[in-house]
Formats: structure tokens, sequence, C-alpha cells
């Protein structure tokens, strides 16, 4: 015959496949059904520039936070501070009508305190998210390019 002759006595060479395969097939199936529910969660922000919300709202609709460069933080207006932030968030956002809280950031803030009152926003009731960035001063006549 043409084929391999195997001797009972001697040793077995060949490797056995089958379980191997049968391990990454259930591998494959087992992370087809986790990956699902690994994806990480998150806060649904609206982005928008400043001059785009201009007109759309009126204050009493919404809460708007300011975030100043120096680290200054006010809401509606009234100063405040980050300890404070909770309990102020949490009374403007009882008081507005849209429940809808605006953050409007510098872009050299740091990112940590945005996501901070962001997270404070939705754990004080906020049903809207929205990130607004601070337009740029134009520059004065005769200078800038």
């Amino acid at each position: 015959m043409a084929g391999a002759q195997q001797n009972d006595d001697g040793e077995i060479t060949d490797i056995n496949v089958t379980p191997l395969v049968d391990v990454c097939l259930v591998l494959v199936i087992i992370f087809m059904a986790v990956a699902p529910f690994a994806v990480t969660a998150g806060i649904k922000v609206l982005e928008t520039r400043a001059k785009a919300a201009e007109g759309k709202t009126t204050a009493s609709e919404n809460v708007s936070v300011k975030l100043a460069l120096d680290g200054t933080l006010t809401i509606n207006g009234k100063p405040t501070t980050f300890e404070a932030l909770p309990q102020v968030l949490l009374e403007a956002i009882t008081n507005s009508k849209d429940k809808m809280v605006i953050v409007t950031a510098d872009a050299k803030n740091k990112v940590g305190q945005v996501v901070t009152i962001l997270d404070t926003a939705k754990q004080s009731g906020a049903q809207k998210l929205a990130i607004m960035r601070e337009e740029a001063a134009p520059a004065p006549e005769g200078q800038g390019g």
C-alpha cells in the first residue's frame, strides 16, 4: 500500500490538533458573546461652539457652568468652588426647566476639571449635558495675521 505504515509498538509522532482547534473555537465564541458588554460606560455630551447656542434657549431653561482658565468656577453667573459644586448644581438643576447643563471652558483648561463638572452634573440630575468652547478674542486691528 502507498500509505504510511504505523507500528503499534512505536511512539506517536503526529500532533493531534483537534483539541487545540476545539479550545480556540470555544474562546472565539466566548469573546464574541462578551464583547458587547465590554463597552466602556461614558457620558453622552453635546459639543458645540459658543455662538451656535445663542438665542436657542433662555437662561431659565438651562444651567450654565463656566470654568475660567485660572480655575474659577461660576454657575449661572454666581461664583462657587469645586467643594460646593454638588449642592449648587443640584439647586440649579432643580430650578431649571429642561435640566440641561452647559459647561463652557477654555481650550487650555484641564480635562479633569471639566470631566469632574460633567460627572457632578449628571449625578445631580442633569438630563442633558453640553460642552462649549470659549471663543477666542479677536485680534485688535492692525495686529495678527
